[in-house]
């Protein structure tokens, strides 16, 4: 659970459950104490197999709005990356402190199902890198409460200079070493990120899903 947009408890949340036990998902169906399915939910990064089944069982409560993402792990660094150096008297890669914790918010795709707050909690206890132009930041990347590098971003008056692969590879660097195995999420249609994690030694192994869910009522309300 996340630091939630509307602060109800269990708004947010993920389903783990092996795929040899999916039927197991009936006991989440018939949840009604942890879960109340006449709210809107957020359902965070989930496997596609068991988002299916949940699909199944909420088509007569309320509609999902999904977003897919293919999960990407890293096993082993390839040994021979060479990168381009940074420009050093005007460009800084540094660790991101808690006051950074609104501009990444502002860029994150999915603001609307993570607070500010989350950002400042990552920032302080996980990986988390930001590259800076003559002071601003350009560009950053932290790990998520759930395992994953992931906000990558970059504004976009400093696009294309190579920032995202120092920020993945200094961050994947530092989660190897503290004994995490390093995976990103990517969009099915970004190719650019997905050539980038490659390059790293990134393949490719399930997809995973994001969804809102909302009953049919609060549906027609947020139309």
């Amino acid at each position: 659970m996340t630091s939630t947009p509307n602060g109800r408890l269990y708004e947010s949340f993920s389903v783990f459950c092996p795929k040899e036990k999916l039927e197991s998902l009936h006991l989440l169906e018939a949840e009604d104490i942890l879960i109340d399915w006449t709210q809107p939910l957020f359902l965070n990064f989930t496997r596609v197999d068991i988002m299916k089944r949940l699909e199944n069982f909420y088509s007569s409560i309320g509609t999902m709005e999904k977003v897919c993402g293919d999960v990407y792990i890293c096993s082993e660094l390839p040994l021979d990356i060479t990168l381009d150096e940074l420009p050093a008297e005007e460009v800084k890669m540094q660790e991101l402190q808690t006051e950074n914790a609104e501009a990444i918010h502002e860029l994150y795709p999915a603001n609307d199902m993570e607070s500010i707050e989350v950002f400042k909690r990552l920032i302080v206890a996980l990986p988390a890198y930001g590259i800076f132009s003559s002071g601003d930041l350009a560009a950053w990347m932290v790990q998520s409460y759930y395992g994953a590098m992931f906000s990558m971003q970059t504004r976009p008056e400093y696009r294309r200079k190579g920032y995202g692969i120092h920020l993945a590879h200094i961050l994947t660097n530092t989660v190897r070493s503290r004994g995490y195995i390093p995976f990103v999420v990517i969009r099915p249609e970004n190719d650019a990120s997905q050539s980038l994690y490659l390059k790293l030694g990134f393949k490719k192994h399930y997809q995973t899903v994001r969804a809102i869910l909302r009953p049919y009522e609060e549906s027609s309300t947020h139309d």
